[in-house]
């Protein structure tokens, strides 16, 4: 596989520059909170920063696909924090967020239909030959569990945090378990992926 399947891999599954979008809103929120102790205006900061990245990858003619995404996501959970007072509740929907994705990407392993191989396939060239090559689908079911890990480990750090009210905790465990872990989980997946062939159509 080549650099050229590389950047298509990091595209298709989010890449950095989707998960900085969706991160800033989130550190600039746990910061401004813990100066200001005022939800409303860290909503508003949140809100704001959001749509200045959504405005300034328009300017740059970036794909405005994630940061429309991050911005209806933040927008979402500012107001579920607003409407519940609560602040920790700004973190709630992506718990929720990672229970759907394990199960999805569990379930996708237990039918033998790995959800990486059936959004990468396509953008590789092989669409759904991988599926009768059993190297390659064993390549799909790695990858598929190295995700199901990424969402296993953010949902058994950050749960009991959200349950115990440790907003600050909450917070940082959301840092360092969004880009890095990210970033960890997409050279695992492209290790895997790039061990094994691309699948021919027979």
């Amino acid at each position: 596989m080549q650099e050229e399947d590389k950047a298509k891999v990091l595209t298709a599954l989010g890449g950095k520059k989707g998960i900085i979008d969706s991160t800033i809103p989130s550190v600039l929120f746990l910061l401004t909170y813990n100066i200001t102790h005022n939800l409303e205006i860290c909503l508003y900061i949140s809100l704001g920063v959001a749509a200045s990245l959504m405005i300034w990858r328009l300017i740059k003619r970036d794909s405005l696909m994630h940061s429309i995404s991050g911005f209806i996501g933040v927008a979402f959970c500012g107001w579920l924090a607003w409407r519940t007072g609560q602040a920790k509740d700004y973190f709630a929907p992506s718990l929720w967020k990672n229970s759907a994705f394990l199960l999805v990407y569990l379930l996708s392993i237990l039918i033998k239909w790995p959800l990486i191989g059936v959004v990468l396939g396509p953008i590789l060239g092989e669409n759904l030959n991988w599926r009768k090559n059993p190297a390659r689908l064993a390549a799909y079911t790695k990858a598929t569990w190295i995700w199901f890990a990424l969402f296993a480990i953010r949902l058994l750090v950050q749960y009991p945090l959200f349950k115990a009210d440790q907003l600050n905790a909450l917070g940082i465990a959301n840092i360092f378990l969004g880009f890095p872990l990210y970033l960890a989980t997409l050279w695992g997946t492209w290790m895997v992926i790039k061990s094994v062939p691309i699948a021919k159509a027979n």
